[in-house]
């Protein structure tokens, strides 16, 4: 038979989780380029499409440090950082966490 390598399973995640929910983190506050937003629905390929506080739909691109490892659903408030070239994208930078 092989070895056991495992790491413990589906209850180590759980407790890796929610240690990292407890842990409490400054609040950051909005910067020039940045702006609020609210998510309507996700899309695919760490995507989502957003309504910014400017009343304008756009398309918001999730960065590869948040991608699996932070949870976005619709209605989330996030802080979106605005592109100079493409008016309609935004990269999310925050997820606003409510507890």
């Amino acid at each position: 038979m092989p070895k056991n390598k495992g790491k413990g399973g589906k209850n180590r995640e759980k407790r890796t989780f929610f240690f990292l929910r407890l842990q409490k983190r400054e609040l950051v506050f909005k910067e020039d380029g940045q702006e609020y937003a609210q998510v309507l629905r996700m899309l695919c390929n760490s995507r989502c499409e957003i309504m910014c506080i400017d009343d304008t739909k756009r398309l918001g691109h999730i960065r590869g440090k948040m991608h699996k490892k932070v949870w976005i659903a619709a209605g989330d408030t996030i802080l979106v950082g605005s592109r100079d070239i493409q008016d309609d994208k935004a990269d999310v930078i925050l997820i606003r966490d409510c507890n």
